[in-house]
């Protein structure tokens, strides 16, 4: 008898530990929100300064109103963990040929979130540096590859890390050591994977439609990053900059709300319901249009092209652009 109260004690306990669980309040949470549940979450600073995480921030002073303000990142919040963004995207065989950028494999993805010390039992936060969109798509590059891998609790600390600082809170410069974490991949969503076979039947089909999510001059083919071959983009493609995806504030970026998105895609002739596929020179900047699209938009029907214009341009395939000198 005593032992089966013993087993009923250890079940009841365990219900009412995923009872607290706690839950984000979804794709990108608020320092004020990271702050009162930092100890229910696994905070990941995405950087690829990785000497920022252990120095100083540097700040200075308005002489007209002597207030400080943030002139260089430096620090991070408390317990966190660093993710070298290099080490997100991977070279693999595509098709025979090898192509950089990509995302892990199913193990090597685990080997690398358990390397942080994360776990499978509490809720994951993705913190950018927050003062530029490219830093920002580093963790939202991040965020869709753990998405990719069936972990659905994961968001992003809206202004990154340079909002916390701006707010005046806490940091640390010391690294804490952690055990390996049992983290590992829940599923495999194909859906949110776009291949290049996928992107050129959408050219010439006309849909899904196509995101282009890099700056107006390499979209017209003004000009281009040494990865991608030629200038350009897909026929057929809509651009949506990433400068407009976030708006400033005090040096630091910020989300828009949801009708502001709407209204930024069909000013930029992009349906916010239809099929849609992200892409950008590496798929490093398509990561943002991807997650307005699908996360903020709530077009969960859009993909994005892993390699991009690195891969379509390595396989040989057109791009279309204005005639240069």
């Amino acid at each position: 008898m005593k032992k089966i109260q013993w087993l009923l004690a250890i079940a009841l306990t365990g219900l009412v530990g995923l009872a607290q669980a706690i839950t984000l309040p979804g794709a990108v949470v608020s320092a004020d929100w990271l702050f009162n549940n930092l100890s229910d979450v696994q905070v990941i600073e995405v950087r690829t300064d990785l000497a920022s995480y252990l120095r100083n921030p540097e700040c200075d002073t308005d002489k007209k109103t002597g207030k400080q303000f943030l002139v260089e990142v430096g620090g991070h919040i408390t317990n966190s963990t660093l993710l070298d963004f290099k080490k997100v995207r991977v070279e693999r065989l595509v098709d025979g040929k090898k192509s950089k950028f990509l995302i892990p494999e199913k193990a090597d993805f685990e080997k690398l979130v358990q390397s942080l010390g994360i776990n499978s039992d509490k809720p994951i936060v993705l913190v950018p540096i927050g003062q530029d969109m490219s830093d920002i798509d580093e963790a939202l590059r991040t965020y869709w590859s753990f998405k990719v891998y069936g972990e659905d609790p994961v968001a992003v600390l809206d202004g990154g890390i340079a909002g916390w600082l701006g707010d005046g809170r806490e940091y640390v410069t010391t690294n804490a050591q952690k055990a390996i974490g049992n983290w590992s991949a829940k599923a495999y969503r194909q859906e949110l994977i776009a291949s290049s076979d996928d992107v050129a039947a959408a050219s010439k089909a006309g849909k899904p439609q196509l995101l282009d999510a890099r700056q107006p001059a390499q979209y017209l083919g003004l000009a281009k990053l040494p990865d991608v071959l030629t200038f350009g983009h897909i026929a057929g493609s809509k651009e949506l900059a990433p400068e407009l995806l976030a708006k400033p504030s005090n040096g630091e970026l910020y989300f828009w709300q949801k009708n502001s998105y709407d209204a930024l895609m069909s000013a930029n002739g992009l349906s916010v319901k239809g099929p849609t596929i992200a892409y950008c020179n590496t798929g490093h900047l398509a990561a943002g249009g991807w997650f307005v699209m699908s996360e903020l938009v709530g077009n969960k029907s859009t993909n994005l092209y892993d390699g991009s214009l690195y891969l379509w341009t390595l396989e040989g395939r057109p791009l279309v652009g204005v005639p240069l000198d």
